[in-house]
């Protein structure tokens, strides 16, 4: 008796889903909880497990189309029906198959006439194994070495003596340039300096080869050698195959490129950018980062302390953290913060609840996990949503810093760029100072119907602040 599989509630304010995939086909068996089909929804794209094993008999829904929740997806039974066909079919494979056993001995075929091979026979050739052509190469050669063998043993060593050519002291080496004479003086100098005397054209008398020209010789070489090694190949880049194509954009794509154009329209977004020196903050992440990964399984990046660093400053500026409803401004008493993650099939902000009450290790370990579970395509829906505030590092992919954009309905988004060394100017007891130091950009964008200028520039430089004393060793969490 077959059993329905329909489409289950992806998230609160999920309703319908397109089937972009079926990971299962009629007559595959699947197990419980085995992923049996990718559905795209308006938020995630998430793979739906079969809530029963059993056999695929019947699958009611087309790849491309979008159904609601609760339509039924696919009936899976005891494969009475669906496996009648596939066993048929293995049956007349297994007949076929032992046909060729009735063929005439290989002998025979070796008198018959040579004939055109077939194309069946030739895509049968090529896909033997590699080994195959080695033996049968072998066979010829192994027939011609085994007849000089044959031979007397003195009518082989007869041969051999007059094919060598006459040894002696008055025999020149196989490097003496044709026509010209080397002295030993001169033969002893090319030894040591690697010079190959049939190589070099001499301008003593006659073409003689003298010592200068050796010199001269071995100089070049050394130059030739200089110029390869200092002169490094061009970077290999890839061609994308997506060149000179034309592709249908993804049901995520479509979401995203509509809420970019909408947040736009709807809101006065600018950016504000400050220089931050994180040399102290660099310093601490490189003394404690084995540590961190020893105790916490997750690596110690410059991330979670820019997360630290602007919760708390969202908690002192909630202006940052608030949406506009309508003509009121609400602000929230939690600081959600919405870690902006790249993809495959494009940008995804899960969310940190309550990012307010987390240390830098719950902070690296809830932007590992949800980075992970994102890129996997295991999150869950629900968690893609309730961002009050977001957090993009830039920076990860080399970028100093941009300008991010704003979803709404949030009205700030701050980037990180990425940590460099330069030269600066920095404080000391003593005075002003020069001296190798760590900086990066932090870019806040925002919604100026309700953000002015100034309160961004007091957020940031709140974070700025909190970053260059760099006193974070009581919030590590290890």
């Amino acid at each position: 008796m077959s059993q329905e599989v329909v489409l289950p509630a992806l998230g609160e304010s999920v309703t319908e889903g397109t089937v972009t995939q079926w990971l299962k086909q009629v007559g595959d068996s699947v197990e419980v909880d085995e992923p049996l089909l990718e559905v795209s929804t308006d938020k995630v794209d998430t793979e739906v497990p079969s809530p029963i094993a059993g056999v695929i008999e019947e699958i009611l829904v087309a790849e491309d189309e979008t159904v609601e929740v609760g339509a039924v997806l696919a009936r899976v039974g005891d494969g009475s029906g669906a496996a009648a066909a596939p066993a048929e079919e293995e049956s007349s494979q297994s007949e076929a198959a032992e046909e060729p056993a009735a063929e005439e001995p290989a002998a025979a075929e070796e008198s018959a006439p040579a004939e055109e091979p077939t194309a069946a026979e030739t895509a049968a050739a090529e896909s033997a194994p590699a080994e195959e052509a080695p033996e049968k190469a072998a066979e010829p050669a192994a027939a011609e070495t085994s007849k000089p063998a044959a031979e007397p043993a003195e009518k082989q060593a007869a041969t051999a003596a007059s094919a060598a050519p006459a040894q002696g002291f008055d025999t020149p080496p196989a490097d003496t340039p044709v026509g010209g004479y080397v002295t030993p003086i001169v033969r002893k100098l090319a030894q040591q300096l690697g010079v190959d005397l049939s190589q070099v054209k001499g301008t003593g008398i006659g073409g003689r080869i003298r010592k200068e020209d050796v010199k001269n010789a071995a100089a070049n070489t050394a130059n030739a050698n200089d110029a390869a090694t200092s002169t490094p190949a061009p970077a290999k880049f890839e061609v994308s195959e997506l060149r000179g194509t034309t592709q249908a954009m993804s049901r995520l794509r479509k979401v995203v490129a509509s809420r970019a154009v909408e947040s736009l329209q709807q809101t006065a977004q600018l950016t504000t950018v400050v220089k931050v020196d994180v040399t102290k903050v660099a310093n601490l992440r490189n003394a404690k980062k084995d540590e961190f990964l020893q105790k916490t399984g997750n690596k110690l990046s410059f991330l979670p302390f820019f997360a630290l660093a602007a919760v708390e400053a969202l908690q002192t500026y909630p202006i940052i953290n608030s949406y506009v409803d309508g003509e009121n401004i609400v602000y929230p008493a939690q600081e959600n913060l919405s870690i902006a993650v790249d993809t495959e099939r494009g940008l995804l902000t899960p969310v940190i609840k309550d990012a307010a009450g987390k240390n830098i290790a719950e902070l690296a370990n809830s932007v590992a996990d949800l980075a992970a579970r994102t890129r996997d395509n295991k999150i869950k829906p629900d968690e893609l949503s309730g961002g009050t505030f977001t957090l993009t590092n830039t920076g990860s992919r080399g970028a100093l810093f941009d300008t991010p954009l704003v979803f709404l309905p949030q009205s700030a988004i701050l980037g990180t760029g990425a940590v460099v060394k330069e030269p600066g100017v920095f404080s000391t007891p003593e005075g002003d100072a020069i001296g190798v130091r760590s900086y990066v950009y932090l870019a806040l964008s925002y919604d100026h119907r309700t953000i002015d200028g100034a309160d961004a520039a007091r957020f940031l430089t709140q974070i700025k602040k909190r970053l260059e004393e760099g006193n974070f060793e009581g919030n590590l969490g290890i």
